[in-house]
């Protein structure tokens, strides 16, 4: 296949998570999955420039960026259960409320 392929594939799933993100300000959760679609873009590119220039730093550096979102998903999960249970919504304009004075 074709690289030019694999980096619009990537231009596309980056684009659509970044729209999801920013235009879904509702649902906290849907804003984590926009969040990992961006990630997952993002290794997208590192593993076909690593198989591209035949050169293993793309896989670590892939390898890098999952571990860091399996990171932010268990936070971003527990965040989201807390603040479910303090507020039984998951409603993201209301997080505000939780600021101290």
């Amino acid at each position: 296949m074709p690289l030019g392929l694999f980096l619009l594939t990537h231009l596309v799933l980056f684009a659509m998570g970044a729209v999801g993100t920013f235009l879904n300000r509702r649902n906290f959760i849907i804003m984590l999955m926009c969040i990992e679609v961006m990630l997952l873009a993002t290794n997208l590119v590192f593993l076909t420039a690593s198989v591209a220039l035949d050169d293993i730093t793309g896989q670590l550096l892939a390898l890098w960026v999952m571990t860091a979102a399996a990171a932010e998903t268990a936070l971003g999960l527990a965040l989201c259960v807390l603040y479910y249970r303090l507020r039984a919504t998951l409603d993201v304009e209301l997080i505000n409320l939780m600021k101290g004075s």
